[in-house]
């Protein structure tokens, strides 16, 4: 049974039963079974090719199961209507800001496209959620200007201009100096404490995933091959575990 973080928590559970899926014949996830609570930071990690990638895309509703199920809260993720009901963010390994507009109007853009502010308010709210990753001022500053630690922190305040009950992330720290990505980590951390998001982690960076994970997963051609706290992943017996653990993945 899991146990949910002692913090107070907004975030929304997940659970992902029995997932496959295959491509062209060859099967890519191979029934992955596991569940996050709400408030958690659970990181998945694995060698490239391992399937997070395309466990990734069925979370965010990109791809469909051939069979399994994702649940939010109880309820399969393809049911109608499930996506809008919870609120999901994701910050994308590249950030994927469009160089054409300011880091502004990057983080405001969902609410303006869709209209659900007015202009004034849009602004109140970027310069709110930029000031909360350290980011005060920056609403000017084209993307070009920012260094890659700043992009995450930019992705990552965008991704709370909808106030997520939800955050994946793909990559957080990759290719950034050793510096910005223990920020990186931190504002990971700081928003459990804050806003009790749940978040969810793929990652080769094993100084994030056990810096920051409640629990951590690791994947190996498309099956779940541990699953425990930090120490637990650890000290797990499988060897193909503990030869992914002692290869030195680091920052990429």
């Amino acid at each position: 049974m899991m146990n949910a973080p002692a913090s107070q928590s907004n975030g929304v559970s997940l659970r992902v039963r029995g997932l496959r899926k295959a491509f062209n014949g060859q099967e890519v996830l191979r029934g992955l079974d596991f569940e996050v609570a709400p408030g958690e930071i659970f990181v998945i990690m694995g060698p490239s090719g391992s399937g997070k990638t395309v466990l990734l895309k069925h979370l965010i509703g990109l791809e469909a199961p051939d069979a399994g199920e994702i649940l939010l809260e109880g309820r399969p993720l393809q049911a109608p209507g499930v996506m809008n009901r919870y609120r999901m963010a994701m910050v994308f390994q590249s950030g994927a800001l469009l160089n054409s507009l300011t880091v502004g109007q990057n983080v405001g853009l969902y609410l303006a496209e869709h209209r659900l502010r007015p202009p004034g308010e849009i602004a109140r709210i970027t310069s709110e959620k930029l000031a909360g990753v350290g980011l005060a001022g920056t609403e000017d500053k084209m993307p070009s200007e920012l260094s890659g630690g700043m992009k995450k922190r930019v992705a990552i305040a965008r991704a709370l201009v909808i106030e997520p009950q939800l955050i994946l992330y793909d990559e957080p720290t990759s290719e950034l100096d050793p510096l910005s990505a223990v920020v990186i980590a931190e504002e990971i951390v700081r928003l459990k404490e804050r806003i009790g998001v749940t978040s969810l982690v793929v990652s080769h960076d094993r100084d994030l995933a056990f810096g920051v994970a409640d629990r951590i997963a690791v994947i190996h051609q498309g099956q779940m091959r541990a699953i425990g706290t930090p120490d637990e992943v650890k000290r797990h017996p499988d060897p193909l575990v503990q030869q992914f653990l002692q290869a030195g993945f680091k920052r990429q």
